[in-house]
């Protein structure tokens, strides 16, 4: 199974997430305990990669699996992880609407790669670093509304509230999703024998807080599996069997790919979600939201884009082979070191990331323009500007970082 086709099935399960868990609202609340949609999604996770693992044992005569308690006592903390980021999601969605909700969801991209360089000690380019924050004021733009002639009512329509559980759910997210990488590769166990790991204590977690809150209420409304079930809808279900799909594939992306490919997909998930909000929810997307999405999409091109597709042919030297590597080796000494230093790109570097950040508010202050159209000055007028873009890729040899 190619990783490309798991990324695309991730993008459009994601992108209904949201939407299915609005239809399944009646009188704009929950007829049902949205916290045992998430309990019920991890025993369906439970179940199928229990059956997986069964018949992957059946055909294999070696499992892949390790017993050790040190392994093991380390699965329970993405699993609580995950508890808690369920359960923000459905309190996110009683305050905004699907489409902010995935594009507040983009803010997962910072926090990923910040917990990459603290945790996983993954180095990010300086290009890459652009993009994130690229990504954070579209995200944040799209958020505008009545900019123009008309004054603007307020940066935040929504409650505060609803910002809040957003950037809470956003870090929870990049927390789980790197400690999970991290478990699923760092051994050659089954994936199956790991989500049966990862599964099994999310089941003990949730089943805990229900026994935890039947005891708050002294057992008023009776055990809690009594009451399991009530309020569901077909829709309910469908909200379930969602949520549990989406798990068994990120765990999968998880293992082959990284959380990169998976935060892509969920990204790309947005777009789905207005799209299908306008006809759905008849959601009426402003120029803003429109403009916040473009940035947004351009930031993801730009955070995922080789060197060789940033640089002009004209800037491509005679050793640049056709795989659109980057020459190493220096015209002078003959010997293969970077063709720039840090310190020859820091400065510029700073210079366009404080400009493209303070310009275009500066503009919507005194001109009430859309705040969305200053930020790229920087990467289209650089020639006239003399502002620098830097470009950086991974080779053999170590990071090489080009200004033009």
């Amino acid at each position: 199974m190619q990783w490309y086709f798991v990324a695309a099935l991730l993008t459009i399960l994601t992108s209904s997430q949201g939407i299915l868990t609005t239809l399944s609202q009646s009188d704009g609340g929950y007829k049902y305990d949205y916290a045992t949609v998430p309990f019920l999604a991890e025993v369906y996770k439970l179940l199928v990669s229990s059956f997986l693992l069964w018949r992957e044992n059946k055909s294999s005569p070696f499992p892949r699996m390790t017993t050790e308690w040190k392994s093991m006592c380390l699965y329970p903390i993405p699993s609580l992880i995950y508890l808690i980021h369920n359960n923000v999601q459905f309190l996110t969605l009683t305050y905004v609407d699907t489409s902010t909700y995935q594009i507040m969801g983009n803010l997962k991209i910072v926090t990923t790669g910040i917990l990459f360089r603290l945790f996983l000690k993954r180095r990010l380019s300086n290009l890459q670093w652009m993009a994130i924050v690229l990504l954070a004021v579209g995200t944040t733009t799209s958020q505008v509304k009545g900019c123009g002639e008309t004054a603007c009512d307020s940066l935040f329509s929504a409650p505060i509230q609803g910002y809040m559980l957003g950037i809470l759910s956003a870090c929870l997210s990049a927390l789980a999703g790197v400690y999970t990488e991290f478990l699923m590769k760092k051994n050659n166990d089954s994936l199956y024998w790991q989500n049966v790991q990862l599964y099994m204590f999310g089941v003990i977690f949730n089943m805990a807080r229900f026994i935890l809150d039947d005891v708050k209420r002294e057992f008023e409304q009776g055990p809690w599996w009594q009451h399991l079930f009530n309020g569901y809808s077909f829709t309910t279900w469908m909200v379930v069997l969602n949520l549990g799909s989406t798990g068994l594939l990120v765990s999968w992306l998880m293992k082959y790919a990284d959380n990169i490919v998976k935060v892509y997909s969920t990204s790309m998930a947005m777009l789905l979600t207005m799209a299908l909000s306008v006809y759905l929810f008849d959601f009426k997307p402003t120029l803003q939201l429109f403009l916040g999405i473009i940035i947004c999409m351009m930031s993801l091109h730009m955070y995922f884009a080789s060197a060789s597709m940033l640089i002009p042919d004209v800037l491509r030297g005679p050793e640049e082979g056709s795989h659109g590597k980057l020459p190493l080796i220096s015209k002078i000494s003959g010997h293969r070191q970077p063709i720039f230093k840090e310190k020859d790109i820091e400065l510029p570097f700073r210079h366009g990331l404080i400009v493209g950040l303070l310009v275009p508010w500066i503009v919507q202050w005194h001109l009430e323009a859309p705040v969305l159209f200053v930020p790229l000055l920087p990467f289209s007028t650089h020639q006239s500007c003399r502002w620098r873009l830097i470009i950086s890729t991974t080779v053999e040899m170590g990071l090489v970082e080009r200004i033009y």
